[in-house]
C-alpha cells in the first residue's frame, strides 16, 4: 500500500455536501484528494470516477480538452446518485506536469496531436499511474464499482490491481471546436469510449 489517509472535512458544493478526504502517497508525499457523497459503507458497487488533475481544464476553463466539464458533470451524476466516490487523481498532465503539459500545448498549437507532443518531449502516451486509486479505493473498503469513465486502460489496471468493476458508465460531454482534435485523438491512438 503506498498511500495513507490524512483527514477528512466537509465540502459544500453546487451539487450537494461532499466529504473531502485527503490522501498522501508515503514515498513521494504527492497529495490526492476524493470527493465522496453519501453513505458509501452500505452500497455493494458504488459509483466512482476518477478524474486526472487539469488546471487548465478544472480551473482555467480551457476548451481544449473536456476536462473541466467531465469534473462538474460527475459530481453531478453523483450527487444525483445519491452516494458515490470521486477521486481526484494528482498527476497534472497525463502525469507529465504542468510545465511540460504547456510545452505539449506549444507542440500542439504547431500541428501536434496530444499522444504525437507527448512523445516530441520523450513522454510515453500516458504516464499516469491509476494504481495509486485502486490503493485509495482499498484503504475506503470499496472492492466493487460502477466505473464512470471512457478509458478502457482504467478498467484494467484497477481489475488487475483487484478491483471488481461492475459496469462501466459512460461519461460524455460534448465536443466544441477548440477539442475535436484532442477527442479524435483520445478515440483513434487512445482507445477511449466515446459514442455521440
Amino acid at each position: 500500500m503506498q498511500i495513507k489517509r490524512i483527514q477528512e472535512a466537509i465540502l459544500p458544493t453546487p451539487w450537494g455536501e461532499f466529504i473531502i478526504v485527503g490522501f498522501e502517497e508515503k514515498l513521494k508525499h504527492k497529495n490526492h484528494i476524493v470527493l465522496m457523497y453519501g453513505n458509501v459503507d452500505i452500497h455493494n458497487s458504488i459509483l466512482v470516477r476518477i478524474h486526472s488533475e487539469c488546471l487548465t481544464g478544472d480551473a482555467l476553463f480551457s476548451l481544449r480538452c473536456d476536462c473541466g466539464a467531465q469534473l462538474k458533470k460527475s459530481l453531478m451524476i453523483i450527487a444525483r446518485e445519491g452516494c458515490g466516490i470521486l477521486i481526484y487523481h494528482r498527476q497534472e498532465g497525463r502525469n507529465i506536469g504542468l510545465l511540460n503539459k504547456i510545452r505539449a500545448y506549444n507542440l500542439q498549437d504547431q500541428g501536434l496531436d496530444t499522444v504525437e507532443a507527448n512523445h516530441k518531449l520523450g513522454f510515453s502516451t500516458d504516464e499516469r499511474d491509476f494504481t495509486i486509486c485502486s490503493d485509495i479505493l482499498k484503504l475506503m473498503n470499496v472492492r466493487n464499482i460502477r466505473l464512470l469513465t471512457n478509458n478502457p486502460s482504467k478498467i484494467k489496471i484497477l481489475e488487475d490491481a483487484g478491483i471488481n468493476i461492475i459496469e462501466r458508465v459512460d461519461l460524455h460531454v460534448g465536443r466544441n471546436s477548440k477539442n475535436n482534435n484532442y477527442l479524435n485523438t483520445k478515440i483513434n491512438k487512445m482507445g477511449h469510449l466515446i459514442h455521440e
